[in-house]
């Protein structure tokens, strides 16, 4: 029974992103904080020619302008990590939970984040302005990959300084 706390740690971060997605767009535009903190102006130059679609959507300075722009890649930036950070949690409640599955836990952990991921962003296309979209799953399933392959590896440091 004990071992349940440590399955807090991951409800509690999904709940936070649930509460995240659940909130229209305008409740968590950056553009003001931006704009009244920050003066951008001198990545124009650096960005002014970075163009690509991304869910139907030309993202580049010239369609969206310079602080959507930059918010455009704060908003991504922040999938990968809010899901790198889901993966150790979980990775932490399996080994703690399950630990004679050894690396096995690492799997269930991204297993677990990217069907949150999933789960999550088809939630958010029941919120109002916001939409469900495949590519911000691969997103945070790229977070999860991330946090995967950092704790192997920092698993691996671990084990070869022990046989040194």
């Amino acid at each position: 029974m004990r071992k349940i706390r440590y399955w807090l740690f991951p409800i509690g971060w999904m709940g936070l992103i649930f509460y995240s997605s659940s909130q229209p767009y305008q409740n968590q535009d950056l553009k003001p904080l931006l704009q009244n903190r920050f003066d951008f102006t001198f990545l124009e130059l650096a960005v002014e020619n970075i163009a690509f679609t991304y869910h139907q959507t030309e993202i580049s300075v010239a369609n969206l302008g310079l602080l959507r722009f930059i918010e455009f890649f704060i908003r991504k930036g922040a999938h990968v990590a809010v899901f790198f950070v889901l993966a150790c949690l979980f990775y932490y409640a399996f080994r703690k939970t399950f630990p004679h599955w050894g690396k096995l836990n690492l799997a269930w952990a991204f297993v677990s984040t990217v069907t949150y991921a999933g789960l999550d962003e088809w939630h958010q296309g029941f919120t109002p302005n916001r939409t469900a979209y495949w590519g911000d799953v691969v997103l945070d399933a790229f977070g999860a990959l991330l946090a995967v392959i950092v704790i192997y590896l920092w698993l691996a440091w671990k084990k070869s300084r022990k046989t040194r």
